[in-house]
Parts: C-alpha cells; sequence; structure tokens
C-alpha cells in the first residue's frame, strides 16, 4: 500500500499587495515547511501594489526549499503589476481562463504613473503581437523623458529579466510588460511561454503537476499530487489587523486620535483614558507608517498643524494659530503617502472631515474663550465689591470698625459712618485684610 502524499498547502494573494500580504505569504510558506508540505499554491487576483512588499514576497519564494505554484484564479481575476512579478518569480506559473496579467511598469514615487504616451496611429493587434516576440529597445516614443522615471524602469525591466531567466520564460514580453505597460489573456500568456499551465481549477492543475519535477532552493522535488490533500490557510487575526491599521487611512486617524488624546490627557491629568488611548493610537499609527512609503514632510506638516491647534487653547491668538494648524494638516495628509499605488492613497472627502472637525474643536475653544472673558468674576475682589452683608459685631471703642462674615471668612470692616449691630452694608473697596463698607441705601439697621 503506497504512502499517503504530502499535503498541498494553498495561500489567497487577493486584493491591493502591502505588509499585511507580504507577511501572510512569508508566514505561510515558513508554516507550509513546518507542516510538512509539498507545494504551496499562492491563489492570486491582484491590481498590484507596493514595491517593498512584492520584493519581500519573491525574497520568499526564491529562498523557499518548497516549489511555489502561482496560480491566477479565479476566471475574471487578474495578477497585474507586482502579481506579474510574482507569478515570474514563482517556480511555477498558471492560469484560468477569462484571467489576465501584465501592466508591469513601475510607479512613480510621488507622481503619476509612467504610463504609455498615446500615440496617433496605434498599431494593430497583430503588430502588437509581433512586437511582444522580440526584445523591447526602450527607446521608442512612450519611453518617460525624466531620468527619476527611466531609473525606476530600468531598474524594474531588470529585476523581471532576471526572474525570467531564472524561470525559462519569456524574457522579451516580461520586459515589454514592464516598458510598455502591455498585459495579456490566459490564453496568449500559454501560447508566448509566459506561464506554464492553463487550468480551469486547482483540481485541475494538481493533476496536471502531477509527477513533475522541480527545483527549489536547490534540491530537485518531484510532486505526488494526485490524492493529496488541499489546506488553505486563510489569514489570522494578525494579518487581519495589519491590513487594517496600515490602511493609510487608518493609519492618519489612528494618529489623530493618539495625538488628541495626549493632549487632553496633558491639559487634563488624572482621567487616565485618554492618555490610555492615545499613547496606544499613536504607537499603532507610528508603526504602520513606518511600514508604509510615506513622506516625512507630510508627517512634519500633520504634526505642526496639530501643535498649532492645540497651541491655540493656551495663547490668546483669536483663530490665527488655529487657521495656520489646519492648513499644515491639510496640505500634511495630502502629501503624506508617496506613492500613486491604487488602494494607498487617502481620501479627500477624509482629510476635509478631520480638518473640519479641527476647525470645530477651534471653535468651540474660541467660544468658551469669549464667553469666559466676557462673564462676571465669581471670585476675588471682584467678587467682593458690591456684595451686601451684615455687620457682625462693632469694635467698643471704635464705632467706625466692626466685623462682617462674608465668603465663609471673617473680615474686618471700617466705615465713614458709625456702624451698628446687624446693619447691612455694601463692600466698596478692599484695604489689605480690611474692607471699606458704606451703609446700603433704603435698608433699615433692623433690614426692614
Amino acid at each position: 500500500m503506497s504512502a499517503t502524499p504530502a499535503a498541498v498547502v494553498e495561500l489567497r494573494v487577493e486584493g491591493v499587495i502591502g505588509p499585511a500580504s507580504a507577511d501572510y505569504v512569508v508566514r505561510g510558506l515558513a508554516q507550509a515547511v513546518e507542516e510538512g508540505a509539498q507545494l504551496v499554491v499562492l491563489s492570486i487576483d491582484t491590481p498590484g501594489g507596493l514595491d517593498s512588499s512584492m520584493r519581500d514576497i519573491i525574497k520568499a519564494i526564491l529562498a523557499s526549499p518548497l516549489p511555489v505554484a502561482s496560480y491566477v484564479a479565479p476566471s475574471g481575476a487578474r495578477a497585474a503589476s507586482a502579481g506579474t512579478y510574482i507569478l515570474y518569480a514563482s517556480h511555477i506559473a498558471a492560469m484560468a481562463p477569462g484571467t489576465n496579467l501584465g501592466a508591469a511598469t513601475p510607479v512613480q514615487i510621488g507622481g503619476m504613473p509612467s504610463a504609455p504616451s498615446p500615440q496617433p496611429n496605434p498599431p494593430e493587434a497583430s503588430k502588437e503581437r509581433e512586437s511582444a516576440e522580440r526584445p523591447s529597445t526602450g527607446e521608442n516614443s512612450s519611453a518617460p523623458s525624466d531620468t527619476l522615471s527611466k531609473k525606476q524602469i530600468n531598474d524594474a525591466a531588470a529585476y523581471i529579466r532576471g526572474l525570467a531567466q531564472m524561470r525559462g520564460r519569456n524574457v522579451e514580453w516580461a520586459e515589454q510588460a514592464v516598458r510598455e505597460a502591455v498585459s495579456l489573456s490566459a490564453e496568449e500568456a500559454l501560447q508566448l511561454k509566459v506561464v506554464d499551465y492553463l487550468a480551469n481549477d486547482l483540481a485541475q492543475l494538481l493533476k496536471q503537476l502531477h509527477g513533475k519535477s522541480f527545483t527549489a532552493a536547490g534540491v530537485k522535488v518531484t510532486l505526488d499530487t494526485e490524492g493529496a490533500l488541499l489546506v488553505t490557510h486563510a489569514p489570522d487575526w494578525r494579518t487581519r489587523l495589519l491590513a487594517v491599521i496600515t490602511n493609510p487611512s487608518v493609519a492618519l486617524m489612528l494618529m489623530m486620535i493618539g495625538i488628541y488624546g495626549l493632549f487632553f490627557e496633558f491639559s487634563n491629568p488624572g482621567t487616565g483614558v485618554g492618555g490610555v488611548l492615545g499613547g496606544i493610537c499613536l504607537i499603532l499609527a507610528l508603526y504602520s507608517l513606518q511600514l508604509l512609503p510615506v513622506n516625512y514632510a507630510g508627517v512634519a506638516l500633520i504634526l505642526l498643524g496639530i501643535a498649532f491647534i492645540a497651541a491655540e487653547a493656551f495663547l490668546p491668538s483669536f483663530g490665527v494659530l488655529g487657521i495656520g494648524g489646519i492648513v499644515a494638516f491639510s496640505f500634511g495628509a495630502l502629501i503624506l503617502i508617496d506613492t500613486d499605488v491604487p488602494g494607498f492613497g487617502i481620501p479627500l472627502l477624509l482629510i476635509l472631515t478631520l480638518a473640519l472637525t479641527s476647525a470645530l474643536v477651534i471653535f468651540a475653544i474660541l467660544s468658551m474663550a469669549i464667553r469666559a472673558r466676557r462673564s462676571a468674576l465669581v471670585s476675588g475682589d471682584g467678587e467682593l465689591l458690591g456684595s451686601l452683608v451684615r455687620i457682625n459685631t462693632v469694635t467698643a471703642d471704635n464705632a467706625l470698625r466692626g466685623s462682617v462674615h462674608l465668603q465663609g471668612e471673617t473680615w474686618q470692616v471700617i466705615s465713614q459712618a458709625p456702624l451698628q449691630p446687624g446693619q447691612q452694608v455694601r463692600v466698596l473697596a478692599r484695604k489689605g485684610l480690611m474692607l471699606e463698607v458704606s451703609a446700603a441705601e433704603g435698608i433699615s439697621p433692623t433690614g426692614e
């Protein structure tokens, strides 16, 4: 009786490729090795993502002692941009009918995508297919003119060309996908030897791979996938949490909550809630930002804007600091994420909402300050002057002096006219520790 074949592990790479996707794949490959799997299948459906995360995934694939199959599925899925590089790096490349790959031109950091410029006479489909079979010189009219874009595209072209040569796949088309942002359907990709297999589903792919041999990390591995158990590792709580906090919008909100929480804690020490919540949110935001391609000028503008808004509560600028803070915060949020990769931008509506919230905070602070400035004093001399009080005692040898009980304290008083016990008087002034009083008009000494 033959031994049961080792399991096949499936990892699903869906959506934009970012730090969470990279962490999920890297840990998933390591877990598959620990479980003794014979093959790892990456089911891919992605529009692309961050270059740094893509390279982390590719490094893990190249170092894996297990063969890795990238499978673009189900029908309607795509492996665009970063997904194309991952497909080329894998030991096995496969696609389902109705899928596509390509458009691997790198998106400029801090700029617009380096898309090909429109041509007045677009080539026909047959000419495009013909040009896909010969190497691109990169000297056509669609090549970017600026040096930075050329450096990025040349680096990306060399990278994918090296992956194609390592796996024995179509080198010319790979470079063309980078330089000219072309795409292929699954059938065309198989015909041009960009991918190795075309399969309707994962079961059919595993059937095609049975008995095939591949070299992984220098070791030849022969697959026994017929009847092998398929184990799918779904993203765990760590991956899901990382996917949430590495969303640029969430990172910005966490930073705002953290800073405002600490601000209110320092303004009202002892409550604890603001400090605890603010500290946790701020640490999560900083962790998220160090994983994302951030523009540190944007971070500085956001911090400066929040500092101005906080200073508005303590300095009598009557809105100048607050308005300047809102402007600085808005510009900082706009340039915070230093990439134009889809899925990593901060919506303008969110920026406007946060700016409006800050404006409302400033308005509330100014309103409280103005009301406090206009309200009557409730302590000190302002409360003493004009108060009505009754004489408790009169000095035996001087009828012009006596004592009263006011604001919980006993005061010595002096008057220009003789005083009588029980007489109601009005406080005119304070002279050191003594109050100057006079008889209250219209009120008799007995209060009648």
